[in-house]
């Protein structure tokens, strides 16, 4: 499933656009190709996140993956719950199971994303 009206990257976050903030999370080919999430690190309030730098990790039966900035911000908000329901990330990945929230320090580095469009065809390469 892709949601149109958020932006994705190759790494399979995708980003949220409300006016200087964005809000962050893993694509729903990300949680299926993890599995069944067991443990969420969440960033800290207040961090500085350059683009493309490690954000958070995501625990799995399968496997541990890193979360990356889409974009350079700092984070405003951290979705506590996933620090005792991670599943939510399985169950409702862009809804629910959100990550944190980052105001935007630099609008143009979105440039670099994909739409829904562009990210439904970029899976379709992988």
């Amino acid at each position: 499933m892709i949601i149109e009206g958020l932006l994705y990257t190759k790494d399979h976050e995708w980003l949220k656009i409300e006016g200087d903030q964005a809000t962050i999370g893993i694509t729903d080919y990300a949680q299926q190709m993890l599995g069944e999430i067991i443990f969420v690190e969440l960033p800290a309030i207040d961090a500085k996140y350059p683009q493309h730098s490690e954000l958070a990790t995501a625990e799995s039966t399968k496997a541990a993956s890193d979360i990356y900035s889409p974009v350079a911000g700092k984070v405003t908000e951290v979705n506590d719950e996933l620090e005792t329901t991670p599943e939510l990330i399985n169950q409702d990945c862009y809804g629910n199971g959100w990550m944190c929230k980052m105001s935007i320090t630099d609008s143009k580095e979105t440039e670099s994303l994909m739409d829904s469009k562009e990210y439904d065809e970029y899976l379709k390469g992988l």
